[in-house]
């Protein structure tokens, strides 16, 4: 196999051109039996292999550098730096991670996660070079859904003034996860269709080369005016007026096109953009024809596409899904809005029962926080569903657009806590600390799907600021019995018992339950509140519980800094009241990927862990 050959960078420069294809195909058999084993980003991969191969045999590797836009289709890349054998153990603990990582090879230039940030951190890398008089190549691959970003076109504005050699690489397969909306994806769809600027010019000119006399001249004064007609030909001449060189489109599965378009624009003297056209899922057809089902796959069959381990569990998205659909049916104030995530947040229902009122904003989480203000300044009911780890990137508009004026915006949180296998940029770690300094707003988690469902419902009527945080997977269906209304600021009880007191947020209250039950074999009768609200406080049932109890253990799926058991201390030092805290909750750190019930442990917030810390404590 020509694959054996690839164990360095720069090693496919020793393959012949004429055996480019086939390694291609190898490359994405490759893909297809790894991913299914082990699961990963599939459709992405699929389909940038050639453009991939075109980079590495255009520009020296680790001298050159490329900075992929959210890196989840940067699997060629590690396929042709060496990086074979950590297919293995892609995205487990302790193995490859799913994404650029500078720690993992000098090949990736810039460690990515979260999109429309190649061309910013790219021209960092170009403006570098030049201030410390160093050569070297700089290309920033971004996609077409990654340029809806807003931060994308901050770059593209300043990329406009750099006066040496900087490559954007645009990916254009018509998708981000789902597929794009928009203005961008409408303006690159009239690329995509028109008539290539070369072949029009050509036209016109030997067209009127062949008027006797003064063909020649009328021709002349045209190429003086080339500027005017692009104008009017070339819908690339958006990039163009704002000073970047436009090139293309391109066929991104053409590799000796790529590479001598690629070899061309090194040599231009500013920034380039080159418009390459792939085609997202290509070689398998179960991911050509459902490219976002299969843009984060689970381990599945290659012959029917199905996965290898189904589960028809319940999870909390699909609880969401069914409850903000029902909410949407009660009340026409209620509207939707996702920012890319239409299927992974579970607001397609929705969107076929009420188009009207769904909005699918693209990649541009800033835009749709102030977007969901403004629609809530007019007197509609705005939900806005985000996973835990994007919706940091809209930090200033949740505190100056939505909480600064009150507004009633619902931010439904999924994918809170600890995701796994997409590791650091994807954890949804931060969220209680980020939004609990924040004036107006209320925080809430459920302890189980019942409650997600309640909260919603709570939410729908709440007129201020309110966000619901909940974890990806399967949702939590024990405790059924515990079902109190739900009262703003009030806290649960779940089981009454001594000397240790659990209070538990959201994903934790389950962990609470297994944390009692081992600690009831010992002989220790353990009380569980099920808290509800990280913001406000239950202040009276925290006084009652510092009254009866030894230790208070507070519990969550969050970093210590800033989260529930640090407010928990604040107010009982705001109170004077002096009783032991043990906080669990994650330590100040960044969480690596891998399976969650090892991170859990790891980290310190699974069962065993958390009885070994109480008696430990109960000891002293």
């Amino acid at each position: 196999m020509l694959l054996d050959s690839i164990n360095n960078p720069n090693d496919i420069k020793n393959i012949p051109e004429e055996d480019m294809p086939l390694l291609a195909e190898e490359i994405r058999k490759f893909l297809i039996e790894k991913i299914s084993e082990n699961g990963g980003h599939l459709a992405s991969n699929l389909g940038v292999v050639e453009l991939t191969m075109a980079l590495h045999l255009a520009f020296n590797l680790p001298d050159d550098k490329i900075v992929w836009d959210v890196g989840h289709q940067s699997y060629t890349h590690k396929i042709l730096t060496g990086r074979k054998m950590g297919f293995e153990s892609l995205r487990k603990y302790g193995g490859m991670s799913g994404f650029p990582k500078r720690s993992e090879s000098n090949c990736d230039a810039f460690d990515t996660g979260h999109s429309s940030t190649s061309i910013s951190a790219g021209l960092g890398l170009a403006l570098a070079r030049e201030i410390k008089g160093e050569k070297y190549s700089v290309i920033s691959v971004i996609g077409d859904g990654a340029l809806t970003g807003g931060m994308a076109f901050e770059a593209l504005n300043n990329a406009s003034r750099i006066r040496s050699n900087f490559i954007i690489v645009l990916n254009d397969n018509k998708m981000s996860i789902s597929e794009n909306v928009g203005g961008i994806s409408k303006h690159l769809g009239n690329i995509r269709t028109a008539k290539p600027y070369q072949e029009i010019k050509t036209g016109i000119a030997n067209s009127l080369e062949k008027i006797p006399r003064y063909g020649e001249q009328i021709t002349d004064s045209i190429r003086g005016i080339k500027s005017s007609i692009k104008q009017l030909v070339v819908p690339g001449m958006f990039f163009e007026n704002m000073g970047i060189l436009y090139i293309g489109p391109v066929d991104g599965h053409d590799i000796s096109g790529m590479v001598k378009v690629f070899k061309d624009a090194s040599r231009y003297q500013g920034p380039v953009l080159i418009h390459v056209i792939t085609k997202k899922g290509k070689g398998y057809a179960p991911a050509e024809k459902h490219p976002a089902r299969y843009h984060g796959a689970e381990p599945f069959n290659i012959a029917t596409g199905k996965p290898k381990h189904p589960h028809s569990d319940i999870t909390y998205t699909d609880v969401f899904s069914k409850v903000i659909k029902k909410i949407g049916e009660n009340n026409e104030n209620v509207c939707a809005i996702t920012a890319a995530m239409q299927d992974g947040t579970g607001l397609k229902p929705f969107h076929y029962a009420y188009p009207n009122r769904f909005f699918d904003v693209g990649i541009a989480e800033e835009h749709a926080v102030t977007f969901s203000a403004g629609l809530a300044a007019a007197g509609l009911k705005p939900f806005f569903a985000v996973y835990s780890s994007f919706l940091q990137r809209a930090y200033d508009q949740i505190l100056h657009d939505v909480c600064l004026q009150n507004l009633p915006v619902v931010f439904c949180i999924d994918r809170a806590g600890i995701v796994g296998s997409d590791g650091e940029t994807h954890q949804g770690i931060f969220d209680i600390s980020y939004l609990s300094a924040i004036p107006n707003i209320t925080l809430m988690a459920p302890k189980n799907m019942w409650e997600l469902a309640d909260m919603l419902k709570f939410a729908a009527d709440f007129d201020s600021p309110i966000a619901i945080r909940y974890p990806r997977g399967v949702a939590y269906n024990k405790l059924k019995d515990k079902r109190e209304k739900i009262e703003f600021g009030k806290s649960e009880l779940i089981h009454m018992g001594n000397k240790v007191c659990l209070f538990a947020y959201g994903s934790m209250v389950k962990t609470a339950v297994e944390v009692q039950e081992l600690l009831k074999d010992e002989g220790l009768n353990v009380t569980i509140i099920n808290a509800r609200f990280a913001k406000p406080l239950d202040e009276d049932t925290l006084i009652d519980i510092a009254n009866s109890h030894e230790l208070i253990v507070t519990m969550e799926e969050n970093v210590i800094k800033g989260g529930l058991g640090e407010s928990v201390i604040d107010f009982f030092n705001e109170k004077g009241i002096d009783v032991p805290v043990q906080i669990v909750a994650i330590p100040d750190d960044y969480v690596e990927h891998g399976n969650v019930d090892i991170l859990r442990h790891e980290v310190g917030i699974d069962a065993d862990s958390i009885v070994r810390l109480i008696k430990k404590r109960l000891v002293k």
